[in-house]
């Protein structure tokens, strides 16, 4: 179990453009860029971690304004070198943190100390009651939605998952733009981030492709 006093201080960041990753989300990375080899190489000789974050735009400008304010830190959970240098892994989600200010330190990639505080519940382990039948009742939409897209989702597997991993796991694989996924990344708590998701969706009502409704 994650406790706050494991928590780094100062983290490598992967800015990623159209990536996003929850907390209690796991996520396959395919490493190739060399700084970002050298970044793993560095984050499984010590604690696994890596914070992913987004810029603000497709330049993926590294500097404190060029970057959205929040992000998540992962940890490598799987590790695998391919035969061409490339990195497969797997990042699961723990918490999400606050950008404080870049660490200049001699690596190719960057580092910024971060800040915790306002997430510390991410890492909370409590297994919430949850009736499947109200959960699919509540995302109605959003499954119509996934579907209509073609995006496949296993809905009797997420019921053996608690709220959170649900909400999580289907904010993250949603079809929906990556500023409205920062805003549900940014949103205080679940039941915030749930209702961000019907909002979003409201504004979904009419599918982009054949004006039909989704209800």
């Amino acid at each position: 179990m994650m406790s706050i006093l494991d928590l780094p201080k100062i983290i490598p960041l992967f800015p990623l453009s159209n990536f996003i990753i929850f907390p209690k989300t796991t996520v396959p990375l395919n490493i190739f860029e060399p700084r970002y080899i050298d970044m793993i190489n560095d984050a499984m000789k010590s604690d696994k971690f890596i914070g992913m974050i987004q810029p603000k735009n497709s330049m993926n400008n590294e500097n404190l304004n060029g970057l959205h304010n929040v992000g998540c830190l992962g940890k490598i959970t799987r590790f695998e070198e391919t035969e061409d240098g490339r990195y497969m892994i797997d990042l699961k989600g723990l918490i999400r943190f606050k950008l404080i200010k870049k660490v200049n330190l001699n690596t190719k990639y960057i580092k910024y100390e971060v800040d915790f505080n306002n997430f510390y519940h991410d890492l909370n382990k409590k297994k919430e009651d949850l009736v499947f039948s109200d959960l699919e009742l509540i995302f109605k939409d959003l499954k119509t939605l996934f579907e209509k897209r073609g995006f496949v989702i296993n809905w009797k597997d997420l019921e053996k998952q608690s709220l959170d991993e649900i909400i999580n796991a289907l904010a993250m694989a949603s079809p929906f733009s990556l500023e409205e996924k920062q805003v549900l990344l940014e949103a205080e708590d679940l039941n915030v981030r749930k209702n961000k998701i019907a909002e979003i969706l409201s504004t979904y009502t009419y599918d982009i492709y054949n004006n039909k409704t989704l209800q």
